[in-house]
């Protein structure tokens, strides 16, 4: 009979490529996840990976058959959350992947009442500025900024109207003058973020229904982006923020806009492989967190 842990662990070691992985993320030792592979290929009558002293990959057999065991725990992930659902409670553990500022500036206090309010629900958060892929990595849903055109994808819309917007403190404009147009950012000092290696020193605006690009100087780069909102904070250049995690600093002005009206667009969502993936924990998350969301972007100066 298959084990449905050993099903589990299958699918995970597909996903990371390794048993010791695997294993880890399951708390157990690498010898038991190899094991449990074995007993799993007993049952099947067929191997499920080729294995070698360098890599680990899965077999044609193995490939044809990842798609029904994730069908087949999906399929008991969805039962259980219907029993959970009807039970009232909301229990097991919630994981979520954020970008970091928008973790610290705008979820953290959120989602610690989220969890209050829920307090038979682990809930674990994973800051980051990488990009979570939810189809590898340990998480239930992510928040994600930006389109998405990938149709494996399946999200739901927390901020459709966001979009990013030009910052500086009162005392950098002062010292600095405020640019009249857009080319003259050339001028000034950007602050700058790097994401895998690439520093997005290339900022893009629509204007006129027109893409500009306006290639930035560099004073400062982090590869923390909340690092650059800080910065803009302290006078130390212009930052190029989502709405989203600047709209506090606009509010209490420690933070003014530039060029209200331009702007790219970043809608906020969250994001799950496939809808049976979204939980009674998830949708209630999601219900929580969609018009506080709007609120803010309505706050938004019109573009």
């Amino acid at each position: 009979m298959i084990r449905f842990d050993d099903l589990s662990l299958f699918v995970r070691t597909a996903a990371l490529g390794s048993f010791s992985a695997a294993a880890r993320e399951a708390n157990l030792l690498p010898g038991q996840a190899s094991a449990a592979i074995k007993r799993l290929e007993r049952e099947l009558d067929l191997r499920l990976f080729v294995r070698s002293t360098r890599a680990l990959r899965l077999t044609t057999e193995g490939e044809q058959y990842l798609g029904t065991a994730r069908d087949v725990l999906d399929t008991l992930h969805a039962g259980r959350e219907r029993l959970r659902a009807a039970d009232g409670p909301l229990t097991g553990v919630l994981r979520v992947a954020a970008p970091s500022d928008l973790g610290r500036n705008a979820l953290l206090p959120w989602l610690t009442e989220f969890r209050a309010a829920h307090p038979a629900l682990v809930l674990r958060l994973f800051l980051s500025d990488q990009v979570t892929d939810v189809f590898r990595d340990p998480v239930d849903v992510a928040f994600r900024l930006g389109r998405f055109d990938d149709a494996r994808y399946v999200t739901l819309p927390l901020a459709p109207a966001n979009r990013r917007v030009l910052v500086a403190s009162p005392a950098y404009l002062a010292a600095r003058g405020r640019p009249q147009t857009l080319d003259d950012l050339r001028q000034h000092d950007g602050l700058l973020y790097t994401l895998g290696g690439r520093t997005h020193d290339q900022w893009a605006f629509e204007v006129d229904g027109r893409r500009q690009v306006v290639p930035m100087r560099a004073a400062l780069l982090s590869d923390d982006a909340e690092i650059t909102r800080r910065w803009a904070v302290a006078g130390q250049g212009i930052a190029y923020k989502s709405w989203l995690d600047v709209c506090d600093d606009v509010r209490d002005a420690r933070l003014e806009l530039l060029f209200p009206q331009h702007g790219e667009s970043v809608p906020l969502h969250l994001v799950c492989p496939h809808r049976k993936q979204f939980s009674p924990a998830i949708r209630q998350l999601h219900a929580l967190l969609q018009p506080r969301f709007e609120a803010l972007t309505a706050r938004l100066p019109a573009g």
